[in-house]
C-alpha cells in the first residue's frame, strides 16, 4: 500500500499527498488501493540526463519527440505513411502475419508486423477472432482499461500568479512555474474522496490537478508574454452515472470546476484564459486510440503487469499469431 510506504518515510501530509499523486496518475485507483505503491515506483525509476527520477519537457512540444523518432527511422531507410488507417493484419495459410491491409485497399507485405496500438485494437479489431485462442481473446476482453483522466490544454495571456508564491513584477517565470504544480493535494484523504466520487460515476468535486507550464521553459510554444498550460486532472469516469454522456455541457461543467479550483490558488487565472481544449476519457479513446482513455493502454495493477501483461504467457511482446508483435504501452512494462 502506498500510504504505508509514505508514512514510513515522511511526516508532512501535503508532501505525502503530493507524492501520492504519482501513485494514482492515470489509474482508477486511490492511494489506499493495494498495489498503488508500484505505480509510484514506475514513475520514479527512470532517469533523465543522469538524474534518477527526474522528468523533463521535450523542447518544441511532445510532437518534437515523434519527429525525432521519425527522422531516426527514415535515416535508416524506413518509410512512414501518416493518415493511412490499417483495417486488418494479413495472415498466410499457416496463420502467420504477412503484412497489413489499409482501409484504401492497399496491401503492405512484410516478414514481421509490429503493433504499437493497444492489445484491444490489435487483437479484437485487426485479427479474425477464430485465429486466436479463446482464453486469450477472453483475457484481452477482460483487460481493465478504466481511466480517470481528463486532459485540458489551456492558452493564457499571462503567467498564473499563485497566492503561495506571487509573481515578480516583470512577469517572468519563477522556479515553481518550471516544475509540476500539484493542486487539491493537501492530504491523501482528498485524493481518496475524489476517487470514491468517480467510482459512483460522478466527476470529482475537488479533482486532483497536475498543472504544467511548458512555455515557462520553452518560450517558443506561445507568443511573447502568453503561455500554454497543461492540466492533467482526475478523477473522471468514462461512463457517467444514470447513463449520461460526456456531451459539451458535461465537459464544460467539469472544466469550469477545475478552473474554479485553480482560481482559488491563483486568483486571476480564469480571466487570463484565451482558449481551452477538453479531452475526457471518451475523447482520448476516439482521438488517440487509448482504450477507455487509458494512457497505459490498461491499468497498471499487479494482476496486469510483468508476466501477465497483456496476458499470461504472452508478456514477451510475442502474440498467438507468429510474426505479430506488440510494442505499445499495453505490453510489458507499460
Amino acid at each position: 500500500l502506498l500510504g504505508q510506504i509514505l508514512d514510513q518515510w515522511f511526516e508532512s501530509e501535503p508532501l505525502k499527498a503530493t507524492l501520492a499523486t504519482d501513485a494514482v496518475i492515470g489509474a482508477m485507483a486511490s492511494p489506499h488501493t493495494p498495489g498503488s505503491g508500484y505505480v509510484l515506483l514506475h514513475h520514479v525509476m527512470g532517469e533523465l540526463e543522469g538524474r534518477r527520477g527526474a522528468w523533463g519537457y521535450v523542447a518544441g512540444g511532445m510532437g518534437a519527440l515523434s519527429q525525432a523518432i521519425a527522422h531516426a527511422a527514415t535515416a535508416r531507410g524506413a518509410h512512414i505513411f501518416a493518415e493511412k488507417a490499417v483495417c486488418h493484419v494479413l495472415l498466410g495459410r499457416d496463420g502467420r502475419a504477412q503484412g497489413v491491409a489499409l482501409q484504401d485497399g492497399t496491401e503492405v507485405r512484410s516478414k514481421l508486423v509490429l503493433s504499437n496500438a493497444s492489445p484491444q485494437i490489435t487483437f479484437l479489431e485487426l485479427i479474425p477472432q477464430e485465429q486466436l485462442p479463446k482464453d486469450f481473446v477472453q483475457r484481452i476482453q477482460q483487460f481493465d482499461t478504466r481511466s480517470p483522466v481528463t486532459k485540458i490544454n489551456v492558452a493564457v495571456d499571462r503567467l498564473p500568479s499563485f497566492l503561495a508564491a506571487p509573481n515578480a513584477r516583470d512577469g517572468q517565470p519563477l522556479p515553481h512555474h518550471q516544475c509540476s504544480i500539484h493542486l487539491n493535494c493537501e492530504n491523501t484523504h482528498l485524493l481518496h474522496q475524489a476517487f470514491t466520487e468517480a467510482t459512483h460515476g460522478h466527476p470529482s468535486n475537488r479533482p486532483m490537478i497536475e498543472l504544467c507550464i511548458p512555455s515557462a521553459l520553452d518560450p517558443g510554444l506561445a507568443p511573447q508574454g502568453c503561455h500554454v498550460v497543461s492540466l492533467f486532472t482526475q478523477y473522471t469516469p468514462s461512463m457517467l452515472a444514470d447513463g449520461q454522456s460526456w456531451d459539451e455541457q458535461a465537459r464544460n461543467a467539469y472544466a469550469d470546476r477545475v478552473f474554479d479550483c485553480i482560481e482559488d490558488y491563483a486568483p486571476g487565472f480564469k480571466a487570463s484564459v484565451i482558449g481551452r481544449d477538453i479531452l475526457t476519457p471518451p475523447d482520448l479513446e476516439r482521438i488517440f486510440g487509448l482504450p477507455g482513455g487509458n494512457i497505459f493502454h490498461g491499468g497498471m495493477s499487479l494482476d496486469q503487469l510483468y508476466f501477465a501483461r497483456p496476458a499470461p504467457s504472452y508478456s514477451g511482446y510475442r502474440s498467438p499469431i507468429p510474426g505479430l508483435y506488440l510494442c505499445g504501452s499495453g505490453a510489458h512494462p507499460g
